[in-house]
């Protein structure tokens, strides 16, 4: 629905443009989110989003770049705890795998923005993004180095490499849901628990 017209702090019109094209892509996909109907959504003027966002790629790259910042801050507070056992460390992978798979599914196309064609081969990957899910990579791998030594995963190949298997399994699971592949729910939870058993040193 339309809002009113408000005075809106610059900060504060960005946040809501962000929101409401998160809303509208979750919605009705990709292809439906136009500068036209943001602004409208939000209720500002039809140019109000053009000073913010150039065009339509640049919105979407900052989407993609606000959804790479909320994966970090996840990960971030899974890599302070590495003081747990390798029990609480193991419990904190599966949860990770689940919540993974969990935002995958509830927001397919948020992130097929964050790792699909749609920016990084067909359109133009703002340089802000290309450093956010760089850094959301690399916190990633900080967190499996400590999984390798608390013997979550295995530790005989070098983080870099464990962590971009594990990831590959993440995103190969998550996609084959997304594209319809398979469809039953328990499907997922029983191929999800295989996978962290498959995944994980000793299982």
């Amino acid at each position: 629905m339309t809002t009113s017209k408000k005075n809106y702090h610059h900060g504060d019109l960005t946040t809501s443009l962000l929101s409401a094209a998160s809303q509208i892509v979750k919605e009705q996909g990709v292809e439906s989110l136009s500068m036209r109907k943001l602004a409208d959504r939000v209720g500002v003027s039809r140019t109000a989003p053009y000073h913010h966002f150039k065009d339509k790629n640049a919105l979407l790259c900052a989407l993609a770049e606000m959804s790479f910042r909320e994966q970090e801050q996840r990960l971030l507070l899974l890599l302070n705890q590495s003081q747990l056992s390798a029990q609480n460390s193991r419990h904190a992978f599966e949860h990770y795998v689940a919540s993974y798979l969990e935002y995958a599914l509830e927001n397919s196309e948020t992130y097929d923005l964050m790792y699909g064609r749609t920016l990084w081969k067909a359109g133009e990957p703002s340089e802000s993004l290309k450093a956010a899910s760089k850094q959301t990579f690399k916190t990633w791998l900080e967190w499996v180095a400590e999984l390798q030594k608390e013997a979550v995963l295995p530790s005989d190949n070098t983080p870099l490499r464990i962590g971009q298997t594990t990831w590959a399994s993440l995103h190969g699971l998550a996609r084959l849901f997304i594209d319809g592949i398979y469809l039953d729910q328990s499907d997922l939870v029983q191929m999800r628990e295989q996978m962290i058993k498959n995944l994980c040193a000793g299982n």
